[in-house]
C-alpha cells in the first residue's frame, strides 16, 4: 500500500499454496513498538498453516528466524538502493551476497522484489529500476541462484493511464518505452511475473455513492458489464486486476502472470474514511480468501489462478496517516485475531460471511449497501468545480489523485510535465485539476467531489497559475 508518505516498508507476506486453487498471502508490517519477536511470528505463521512469506526488507532477525522453518521467502531491495545497484554491478554482487546467498538455502528465499511502487517514489528512482533488476539478476547468476530465485517489482495501480472499463486498461504513456517494455521483456526472459498492489477500498472510499459496497466486498451483486468487451464483473478487485492484464495485452505481453502483492481493507478508520470497519474488513478479506483458494482467474483470464497477499498481518501503532493506516491487521500484537476468517481451504468449509455491511468510517454506524450503476440524477446546479482540500494533507491527496488519474478515468494529461497545467507543480494544484476532471466527467453528480474528504465543491473558477479548469467533457 502506498500513501505517498516516507514509510519504511518492513513487511512480510505469507502465501498458502494449494494445488486446487490460487494462493493467499498476508503482509506483516513492523512499524510498531509492541509486536511479537520474529521467532514468535514464524511460530504464528506455522500455526496458521502458512508456508511462504514475503519480506519487504532483509532484516537479519527475520531471515534467521525463518531459517529451517520450511517457509519460502521473498525479500525486498528498498527503493533507496536502486541508484547504487543500477550504477554498479559490484554493489549488486555485494547485496546478493549479504542478503540472499548468506541465508540460502536454509532460509528458502524464492524471489526478490526490487523496489516497491517505484513509479510513485518522490525520489525519482524510476529510470534506475530496470537496470537494477538486471544487475541483481546477474548477481544471482554469479552465485548460481538464478534458477531458484525470481525477480520482479510491485507497481501501484497509479501506473495505469486508464483502468475503467477494465478492457481499456493501459499503462501511463511516459512509462511505456523507458520502463514497462524493458521490464516486461525482462520478466518474460526470466520467467517471472508482474507484482501489483491493488486496493478496492481506496476506490470505494472515494466513490461510495457510485460503487456498490457488495461489489467491493465480493458479495452477491448484479455485477458490472464492461462496455468494451461485454464481460461481467462481480467484484471491483477482479476489475482492477483485469485492467492490468489489459494494459499488458495492449503491449503484446499476454503471457506474463500477475501476483497481487498487496490488498486489504481497514477494520477501523476516521469518520470520513467511508467503509472502514471491522465488519467490512472481515467480509473483504474472508470473501477474497474464498474467491482465491477455490480457484479460477479473472473474467479476462479465467484459467489463471491468482496469488494474492493480504495487507496486513498486524495492526501497526506507529504508522503515520489516518486511523485506517494503523488498522489493516488481521491480528492484534498479542496474536489474537482482529476478526475470524479462514486462511486455508480446509478452514473455508465452515466459513460464512454473515456480517452486515458498514458504510461509514470509524466502523460503528450500519447502513445498507449503495447500489452501483443506478440512476444518479441529483447534481450540483449551475457552474461548479471540484478542487483539492489542501488541509486534507498528503496522505489523503496523493492516493485520491492516483485514483482519479487511474481507475477514475480523469483526464490528467494537462498536468503531465511540459503540459499546460503542469505548473504550478504542487500536489494540491495537480489534485485539484484531476478531481475536477473526474467531477465534470461524472456530470457533477453529488458525491463525486468527495475523495474521502480530500475535495470540495466551489462555484468560482479555480485559480492555479494559468491553468483553466473545464466545466464539461
Amino acid at each position: 500500500m502506498f500513501r505517498f508518505t516516507p514509510i519504511v516498508f518492513t513487511l512480510l507476506a505469507i502465501i498458502f499454496s494449494l494445488a486446487d486453487g490460487g494462493s493467499i498471502g498476508v503482509n506483516y508490517g513492523r512499524i510498531a513498538n509492541n509486536l511479537p519477536s520474529a521467532v514468535k511470528v514464524v511460530q504464528l505463521l506455522k500455526s496458521q498453516g502458512i508456508n511462504r512469506v514475503k519480506v519487504y526488507d532483509t532484516d537479519p532477525s527475520v531471515l534467521k528466524a525463518l531459517s529451517g522453518s520450511g517457509i519460502k521467502v521473498t525479500v525486498d531491495l528498498p527503493n533507496e538502493l536502486l541508484f547504487s545497484i543500477a550504477k554498479r554491478q559490484s554493489a549488486a554482487y555485494s547485496w546478493i551476497q549479504r542478503n540472499v546467498a548468506a541465508y540460502f538455502p536454509s532460509t528458502q528465499i524464492e524471489s526478490i522484489a526490487v523496489g516497491n511502487e517505484v513509479f510513485v517514489d518522490p525520489h525519482n528512482t524510476t529510470l534506475f529500476l530496470v537496470p537494477a533488476m538486471k544487475n541483481i539478476h546477474q548477481a544471482l547468476v554469479k552465485y548460481n541462484l538464478h534458477a531458484a530465485i525470481k525477480i520482479s517489482s510491485p507497481i501501484a495501480l497509479s501506473a495505469l493511464q486508464n483502468s475503467y472499463p477494465s478492457s481499456s486498461g493501459s499503462f501511463r504513456h511516459e512509462l511505456i518505452e523507458p520502463v514497462f517494455k524493458p521490464m516486461l521483456d525482462f520478466l518474460r526472459q526470466t520467467g517471472s511475473y508482474l507484482m501489483v498492489n491493488a486496493y478496492p477500498f481506496f476506490a470505494y472510499e472515494s466513490n461510495a455513492d457510485v460503487i456498490s459496497l457488495d461489489y467491493a466486498l465480493f458479495r452477491e451483486n448484479p455485477g458490472v458489464v464492461d462496455s468494451g468487451n461485454g464481460l461481467r464483473y462481480l467484484s471491483l478487485f477482479d476489475a482492477q486486476i483485469d485492467a492490468v492484464f489489459a494494459a499488458m495485452s495492449a503491449l503484446k505481453y499476454d503471457d506474463i502472470e500477475v501476483v497481487v502483492t498487496e490488498t486489504g481493507w481497514p477494520s477501523k478508520g476516521d469518520q470520513n474514511e467511508v467503509g472502514a470497519s471491522l465488519e467490512n474488513a472481515a467480509a473483504y478479506n474472508g470473501n477474497l480468501v474464498r474467491r482465491v483458494l477455490t480457484g479460477g482467474g479473472t473474467p479476462l483470464r479465467p484459467k489463471a489462478d491468482l496469488t494474492v497477499y493480504l495487507f496486513a498481518l498486524f495492526n501497526e501503532n506507529k504508522k503515520n496517516g489516518p486511523t485506517s493506516e494503523r488498522n489493516y491487521g488481521l491480528f492484534y500484537p498479542n496474536e489474537g485475531k482482529v476478526y475470524d476468517i479462514p486462511f486455508t481451504l480446509e478452514g473455508l468449509k465452515g466459513y460464512r460471511d454473515n456480517r452486515p455491511p458498514v458504510h461509514s468510517g470509524g466502523g460503528e454506524r450500519l447502513s445498507t449497501p449503495v447500489s452501483g450503476g443506478g440512476n444518479l440524477s441529483a447534481s450540483v446546479p449551475g457552474q461548479s468545480w471540484c478542487v483539492a482540500n489542501g488541509g486534507a494533507g498528503k496522505d489523503k491527496l496523493q492516493p485520491a489523485l492516483d485514483y482519479a488519474c487511474g481507475e477514475g478515468g480523469a483526464d490528467c494529461h494537462p498536468i503531465q510535465p511540459g503540459s499546460t497545467c503542469f505548473n504550478p507543480n504542487t500536489l494540491e494544484a495537480h489534485a485539484s485539476y484531476a478531481f475536477n476532471s473526474y467531477y465534470q466527467k461524472k456530470g457533477r453528480v453529488i458525491g463525486t467531489c468527495y475523495f474521502g474528504g480530500a475535495a470540495y465543491i466551489v462555484t468560482q473558477p479555480p485559480k492555479y497559475g494559468k491553468c483553466e479548469f473545464p466545466t464539461g467533457y
